[in-house]
């Protein structure tokens, strides 16, 4: 490859780099750590059948999976199902709706979440079903991806993280989580000792309650987003433990979910 070709390729990935605008959700990182805690909370017959899917503690090293493989043929659809965006100031009724109204606008994700689950229940065996439950159980409670739908979940809401440029989608599926340089096992294993007493409160939410906290999760950090100084390390002191919770949640409600399917 000549200088100039090499000029030209360099080009294009700048380009790529200032124009595209992902819909990843919790990072790598994230759904390893609510994969790894979901693991460690499965039934003893319900682990082995995963196990025998995805191989031992496989549905960690496929929790990431589903997002990799949007842009294959293969589930061309595929790439609405991780989000379903609201807007700001909605009624608790009209949030709630959204759980069995499954509205067009802004991706899909509780109608692929009732399909796969179906999917699974009707043949178990089939081990691509399980790696996107695994994955969209945790894209439900990751805040950018219920949303508004105005910032495309917050991918066009631009910040800086220590001087560097970012956004507001960007902070809540990476560096929020990579700001406290846990690897996904020391933080999966943090997680269960700081929230672990919140585990049966956690797991006789509605599913209901779930999407409302939800809801307002996210409105309180548009809220935030509002008066923010620009500080990063006051922008991790106020968000970092609400995030880390709202992890462990994703983790214990997967594991719940698992638990009565396989």
């Amino acid at each position: 490859m000549n200088k100039k070709q090499i000029l030209y390729v360099l080009v294009c990935l700048t380009g790529m780099s200032i124009y595209s605008v992902p819909a990843f959700s919790w990072g790598q990182e994230g759904h390893r750590i609510i994969a790894k805690i979901a693991y460690d909370n499965l039934n003893c017959g319900t682990r082995k059948k995963v196990d025998k899917l995805l191989g031992k503690q496989g549905m960690i090293y496929y929790a990431n999976w589903p997002d990799e493989i949007k842009s294959d043929t293969i589930y061309p659809t595929s790439y609405d199902w991780h989000f379903q965006d609201f807007d700001g100031g909605m009624s608790d009724s009209a949030v709630v709706a959204a759980l069995t109204d499954y509205p067009k606008e802004g991706g899909n994700l509780f109608r692929a979440m009732d399909s796969l689950v179906a999917e699974a229940k009707a043949d178990p065996t089939r081990d691509h079903t399980l790696r996107f439950i695994v994955h969209l159980a945790g894209d439900r409670f990751c805040p950018m991806h219920t949303a508004h739908m105005d910032d495309k979940g917050g991918n066009t809401v631009k910040m800086q993280w220590f001087g560097r440029n970012t956004r507001l989608h960007t902070v809540w599926d990476t560096n929020l989580i990579e700001s406290q340089g846990y690897s996904y096992t020391e933080y999966a294993q943090m997680l269960t000792h700081k929230y672990g007493w919140k585990k049966k409160a956690i797991l006789q939410m509605s599913e209901e309650e779930l999407l409302l906290r939800n809801y307002h999760f996210t409105e309180a950090i548009y809220a935030y987003q509002a008066t923010w100084d620009g500080n990063t390390y006051h922008y991790i002191y106020r968000w970092h433990e609400p995030m880390e919770e709202q992890l462990y949640i994703a983790g214990i409600r997967l594991a719940k979910l698992l638990n009565g399917v396989y």
